[in-house]
């Protein structure tokens, strides 16, 4: 691995973990409003089109999202092991079969991302 793909994969991970913290923090001031949100996170590979972005990582985060219940945050297994030694901790959701995705998927709920 080259000295560059090593500081990439290291800006990834910090970009990452920093969002699952970020969205903890936003969650918990909406939630002073009565407001619920979900999130679900995957990292990976996407094509820019008109309008937006679009590839299987798009699906996949959607299927995450899809989920999570009110005032939680799930990633996939990709995020999990994208960002160890971040100081995030995770508790297992389960395993399961996202619609319109090849294979099965390792779930994680993300535990207390705003501290």
């Amino acid at each position: 691995m080259s000295r560059g793909s090593s500081n990439s994969r290291r800006a990834v991970a910090i970009s990452v973990a920093a969002s699952v913290v970020a969205y903890g923090r936003v969650a918990e001031r909406v939630h002073e409003l009565g407001v619920q949100v979900r999130a679900g996170l995957h990292t990976g590979e996407i094509e820019i089109v008109e309008g937006g972005i679009a590839g299987i990582a798009v699906h996949i985060a959607a299927r995450v999202a899809g989920l999570a219940g009110p005032d939680e945050v799930f990633v996939s297994s990709t995020v999990k092991d994208l960002v160890a030694g971040s100081g995030l901790t995770f508790a297992e959701h389960g395993t399961f079969e996202l619609k319109g995705v090849p294979g099965t998927w390792r779930i994680f709920r993300v535990e207390s991302p705003g501290s």
